[in-house]
């Protein structure tokens, strides 16, 4: 099940629509969340599916900034399929679309790779800015939840750890307390551009794709401690 819709605009700091795939197996509400969106002139839904094979296909043809995708399909679930397109496509985006905050479901979306998550309970505002924040690079997730979700994440010592410098651990410990690059920026008095540099370092020295997973990742291998207070 596909539609191609025409946007126009700009979004999160890039030229052009944001290019977004919608993955739900419930037909009427994927088709009308896909026309509400539409009607977003930075946002250009470009293909619709309603199972795990289709969402796959879609990325692969599409190439989306960023995937919104209920965990419960046919076929699988949707934290399998996000861990697919991190491992295949990187530089898409997936935020997982709930109908409730099912602590277990998220932390595997967090451990997916997901960059966050959005509830069906919310509003189409909530939805768009969080595909907009998604398709900046920031973190789809409260500081509230992002701080019951962290304690949860399997600790595995016997890995060795990256070599972060001061800056990229400081940089980090705020990443894992739900701030932006924006807001980052204001609290250490630097540059956002020297803010998205150290948090490129980071993701790319923990080998993840999203801030969340970055987070997730140094919780577990022991680079910081949750909660960063008392690191």
């Amino acid at each position: 099940m596909e539609v191609e819709v025409v946007s126009t605009g700009t979004a999160g700091g890039i030229d052009r629509p944001v290019s977004v795939v919608l993955v739900d197996d419930h037909k009427m509400f994927v088709q009308s969340m896909a026309r509400l969106l539409a009607a977003q002139s930075d946002i250009a839904v470009v293909a619709l599916a309603g199972d795990a094979a289709g969402a796959m296909d879609a990325v692969r043809e599409h190439h989306p900034d960023v995937v919104l995708m209920d965990n419960r399909l046919p076929d699988g679930r949707g934290t399998d399929v996000a861990a697919r397109i991190r491992d295949a496509y990187p530089e898409t985006k997936v935020v997982m679309l709930t109908a409730d905050e099912d602590e277990v479901v998220l932390l595997a979306a967090v451990e997916a790779g997901c960059a966050g998550y959005v509830t069906k309970i919310g509003s189409i505002e909530d939805v768009h800015a969080a595909i907009l924040a998604a398709a900046a690079g920031e973190v789809v997730m409260t500081p509230a939840m992002l701080g019951r979700l962290l304690p949860m994440v399997r600790r595995q010592p016997q890995e060795e750890g990256p070599k972060l410098s001061e800056r990229e651990l400081e940089v980090l410990g705020l990443l894992a307390e739900g701030m932006s690059n924006s807001a980052i920026s204001e609290r250490l008095f630097l540059s956002t551009h020297t803010v998205r540099n150290h948090v490129h370092a980071i993701l790319s020295k923990l080998g993840a794709h999203s801030k969340l997973e970055a987070v997730s990742l140094a919780v577990r291998r022991g680079v910081i401690r949750f909660p960063i207070s008392d690191r």
